[in-house]
């Protein structure tokens, strides 16, 4: 790191005492790595060392000598003032060190020390590895001079748009271990399964593990940080890796004994206010995460209570540091789950009101990282929100136009700064398809249409590359019934009937998958009367006749997690009836 030249001259106190012994002549290393970073990066630094020092390998793939720990790192805890040279506590840790780890950022490129630390160290071990973790700023720009000498450093990228916090530790690691990388990923990755199948599977095994947990946490304070990280590591998965998982192949049962789960872990932490501040972060996100799963089975009241909690816990973070990214994204997505039930409910000017906050939310993240793919999509979001509300409520849909086009833009921008995402270019085609909805509640047709086939144009290769994927499945269900519709408008009924088999096809794909995702019944309902509509119109009595039916049939045998919302409900009544009524008059008139 940028060390304290306060050591300089002076005795080795007793808490940096470093431990010689000697083999074959040389200082043998005492430590696993030299961790060398500046001391405005202190924060990340301190994360880094904590999550080095107390990562256990997987079973199959520890240390060629058998080991599943990587061992001490050292790292200063002051920073260096003013002075000429190295300081004698830090040449010796560098001379006793197996690699050095350099945590790059501006700050580190810009510091003497450093850079100071890398040559020493590379004149003192030429054989052995430095490897660079970034945590800020392109590498041009985030490697201190020294790093472009000699042998190119192993680099793992700690950023969000870059290898992520966990995949770039597994890169560390693995340089540290001795072992391969893609053996290390498996493993870990294994292991996080085999964990969280545990949880889901047998949830007294782990509400157990929760109590050793909060057990061990009494301990000494090294061995309770380290419990907690892997506690806290779990329910971080859980609510990324595991929940992207199960969502994406509509699993919302298992969703909830997943969320569940989570939240035992913090009750069992007893009170909330001792918990810090990422610990109350992740479990607004999980109030968050059951919300959406609520939303999904219809129960509006549920979600919105959790929402309310969650909204709660974010704004007394953001209280307590304004100026925090996580925070203001954080307390941006409670103002939009909130909005979004109120929209839901019919409350559309409190809706657009949760929806501004969470654009200006999105704003000043764009301010602070100006450069970021989740500041682009978060403006985008909070746009296409506003949008949804001026078109579906308030009914001024060329307004409604103008943000769906603007929320276009960014999530472009987003996906030129993250072309790789998965998700942000799901978004990009999602906007084609609100801009196709409101242009044919225009009328304007042939418009509509383009929107419509290049969102699928968009989901083809997302279903390539994730054939199981759930929302890309339903994207492509909404977007094939679309173009249906729009055939019917302008008079091509058997392009309309061909369509709509091949979305009743694949609804009932989705219908198998969970039959109580109300949003996946309430579309299945539609393509059916969709279907009843066009035969009618074509003159196919006995297939307009047994599409009602089954419609009716549909609707009466259907789960009560899966029931239709009132309104939907009434409204899809009345269509059946009309066009039953519609058959009868017209056998009549056959008579």
């Amino acid at each position: 790191m940028d060390i304290g030249s306060r050591l300089a001259g002076k005795p080795i106190g007793k808490a940096e005492r470093i431990d010689v012994t000697q083999q074959g002549g040389h200082a043998r290393a005492v430590y696993a790595a030299f961790l060398s970073y500046n001391h405005k990066d202190v924060r990340a630094a301190r994360q880094l060392h904590r999550r080095l020092e107390s990562y256990r390998l997987p079973k199959g793939a520890a240390r060629p000598d058998g080991s599943r720990k990587l061992g001490r790192i050292f790292r200063d805890r002051d920073e260096l003032p003013a002075a000429t040279d190295l300081s004698e506590a830090v040449k010796l840790a560098l001379s006793q060190s197996d690699a050095l780890v350099v945590l790059c950022s501006p700050h580190s490129a810009a510091s003497p020390w450093v850079d100071q630390e890398i040559r020493l160290f590379r004149a003192m071990h030429p054989d052995r590895p430095i490897l660079a973790a970034i945590i800020g700023g392109e590498p041009e720009e985030a490697f201190p001079p020294a790093l472009g000498e000699g042998a190119e450093p192993l680099a793992a990228d700690l950023r969000r748009q870059g290898d992520g916090l966990r995949l770039g530790t597994l890169k560390l690691v693995a340089g540290l271990a001795g072992t391969g990388l893609d053996r290390l990923v498996q493993r870990d990755a294994q292991r996080r399964v085999r964990r969280v199948t545990a949880i889901t599977v047998a949830a007294l095994i782990v509400m157990l593990g929760f109590l050793a947990l909060a057990i061990a946490a009494t301990q000494a304070k090294r061995e309770a940080e380290r419990q907690r990280a892997e506690a806290e590591g779990m329910v971080e998965f859980m609510l990324t890796d595991l929940r992207e998982r199960l969502r994406s192949v509509g699993r919302l049962d298992a969703l909830s004994v997943v969320n569940e789960r989570a939240m035992t872990y913090y009750r069992d932490q007893g009170d909330l206010t001792h918990l810090p501040d990422d610990s109350l972060e992740r479990r607004a996100r999980i109030l968050q995460a059951m919300g959406e799963d609520d939303i999904a089975r219809g129960n509006l009241p549920a979600a919105m209570r959790k929402f309310g909690e969650s909204h709660r816990t974010t704004s007394a973070l953001l209280d307590d540091d304004p100026a925090r990214p996580e925070w203001i994204f954080a307390h941006a997505q409670s103002e939009f789950w909130i909005g979004q039930v109120d929209q839901l409910s019919g409350r559309a000017d409190a809706a657009l009101r949760h929806y501004q906050a969470y654009l200006r939310s999105a704003l000043e993240l764009l301010r602070l990282q100006p450069r970021e793919a989740r500041s682009f999509t978060e403006v985008g979001y909070a746009l296409s929100n506003i949008a949804s509300v001026q078109g579906e409520n308030l009914n001024d849909r060329d307004q409604a136009i103008r943000n769906y086009t603007r929320s276009l833009r960014w999530f472009e921008r987003a996906q030129a700064a993250a072309p790789r995402s998965f998700s942000i270019r799901m978004e990009v085609a999602e906007r084609h398809a609100r801009i196709a909805d409101v242009q044919s509640d225009r009328g304007e047709y042939p418009s509509a249409r383009e929107h419509r086939l290049r969102q699928l144009r968009l989901l083809e290769p997302l279903r390539r590359e994730d054939p199981g994927n759930g929302d890309v499945a339903y994207d492509t269900l909404v977007a094939t019934r679309s173009l249906a519709r729009i055939a019917f408008k302008t008079g091509d009924l058997a392009d309309a009937a061909r369509l709509l088999d091949d979305a009743k096809k694949r609804s009932w794909a989705l219908r198998r998958r969970d039959p109580e995702n109300q949003s996946w019944f309430e579309q299945h309902l539609r393509i059916l009367i969709d279907a009843a509509e066009v035969a009618q119109a074509r003159r196919h009595e006995t297939e307009a006749s047994r599409l009602v039916d089954q419609a009716r049939l549909f609707m009466r045998e259907s789960s009560p997690q899966a029931a239709a919302a009132p309104e939907f409900k009434a409204t899809s009544i009345q269509r059946l009836d009309a066009i039953a009524q519609l058959d009868s008059s017209i056998v009549k008139e056959g008579q």
